[in-house]
């Protein structure tokens, strides 16, 4: 019999919770979760229904609008998550009894203080499987994307105009699912195939990343939990984060500016290709993920590290010039919502002030750089008012910056957009430049 009576009750009211106070959801679920009564296997249907619900938010609550007798109606947030997991265990968990996902949510439902409320949620379910669990008619093409890919359409039309149909249809279907967890692996602690072997005997599944040195694609969960992990063998770090590293092409006894490091992650990757030889001087504008840095960072071994606040965007003649420069600046994330999905349902205004604070911190970090020096901007965005623009405005004035070449892994041009198809990673953006005088 298939009972997951609990892990449901827990999501709805998760759910609600972060309809209620906007948290951030992975935190929001990891603390819920440490402090929950659920068994383990309780623990992994409530996460999946969790995450799912969010990642189709879109299509299941055009699912809910469709089946209103008035569409104005307004529902109550708890209302509203129990139908959505409902539609979710129905539309995408082939393992889910269509009879269990209606009954355990008319069961949630009767608890609910109005007593027409679970008369109504089975009516909509079952009203939804007479009709062969069919989506809402598209009105148009950005439609019927946004519904088969749970994407609002001001975001699927924005990649439409600024990349065109195949690569918004690559990005828009790499964009749910489950991300893939990958490992930086610290070879100043132990050779790659040693930590290999520990990983596995973690319980891990492992496999090598070609396209990357030291990195490692994980099967399996719980990894900051392991011995590797703590012994401090591996952090974990995106392929494209990765990427991002080697394109800085740092060298054994550089000076390094990491301008907006935490958690310190690139700085770490950083640390570890120059051998911890040398200086990488991580920045934050705030003291707590500062302390993230400094952490991780002595976890690692990696004592050429020097974790520091600092305002990006404000020139400090105290900073040292440097040899090598990472301007990886706060971005919209929209490369990362398979990860975070909640950040798609943004209004896509509330990114608009961005582009210049990205250029502020460009700006003021060009004047750190030595002459002959490397400096890599990058975000994990697609955006071109983020990406493109910034760097084109950032090389119109500045005649004393060229346009670099990133490697050959990364195409050997200026600059590049990652979609996550290309690696298997999310989507990032890096351009690099050269300073001449």
């Amino acid at each position: 019999m298939f009972d997951m009576s609990d892990a449901r009750k827990f999501t709805v009211r998760l759910l609600t919770k972060l309809d209620e106070d906007a948290s951030y959801s992975n935190i929001l679920l990891d603390q819920a979760l440490s402090r929950s009564q659920l068994t383990e296997q309780d623990k992994r249907f409530a996460s999946a229904l969790f995450y799912g619900v969010l990642e189709r938010r879109y299509t299941l609550d055009a699912v809910i609008k469709a089946h209103l007798k008035n569409p104005n109606d307004k529902l109550s947030a708890e209302v509203r998550n129990i139908l959505r997991i409902a539609l979710y265990q129905m539309l995408y968990m082939d393992h889910v009894p269509d009879s269990a996902a209606v009954n355990e949510s008319v069961s949630l439902a009767k608890k609910n203080r109005n007593p027409a409320i679970s008369g109504f949620v089975n009516g909509l379910l079952r009203q939804f499987l007479r009709e062969d669990k069919n989506l809402p008619k598209a009105k148009n093409a950005s439609e019927t994307l946004a519904l088969e890919y749970s994407c609002p359409v001001p975001l699927v039309d924005k990649w439409l105009k600024e990349y065109g149909e195949s690569v918004t249809k690559s990005m828009l279907s790499s964009s749910v699912g489950q991300a893939p967890v990958t490992v930086r692996v610290n070879t100043m602690r132990m050779p790659l195939e040693d930590v290999m072997s520990v990983l596995q005997k973690d319980g891990f599944g492992v496999e090598r990343v070609d396209t990357v040195p030291d990195c490692l694609r994980i099967c399996g969960s719980g990894i900051e939990q392991s011995s590797a992990y703590k012994a401090g063998l591996v952090h974990v770090q995106d392929v494209s984060c990765q990427l991002c590293c080697q394109a800085l092409d740092a060298k054994t006894g550089d000076t390094v500016l990491d301008i907006c490091s935490a958690p310190g992650g690139k700085a770490f990757t950083i640390a570890e290709i120059m051998r911890n030889n040398g200086s990488v001087l991580a920045f934050d504008l705030h003291e707590n993920r500062v302390r993230l840095i400094r952490q991780g960072a002595e976890r690692l071994g990696l004592s050429i590290i020097s974790a520091q606040t600092n305002d990006g965007k404000v020139f400090s003649n105290k900073m040292p010039l440097a040899d090598r420069i990472l301007c990886d600046v706060p971005c919209s994330g929209l490369g990362v919502i398979r990860r975070k999905p909640e950040i798609k349902y943004k209004d896509l205004s509330e990114f608009d002030r961005l582009p210049q604070i990205q250029y502020d911190i460009l700006n003021t970090s060009a004047g750190y750089l030595k002459v002959g020096g490397i400096l890599v901007y990058s975000t994990c965005t697609l955006s071109k008012t983020e990406n493109e623009q910034v760097t084109d405005r950032f090389l119109s004035e500045h005649p004393d910056y060229t346009k670099g070449t990133l490697p050959d892994v990364l195409g050997g041009e200026h600059r590049v957009t990652i979609t996550p198809d290309r690696f298997g990673s999310d989507g990032f953006y890096i351009a690099i430049f050269t300073r001449l005088r």
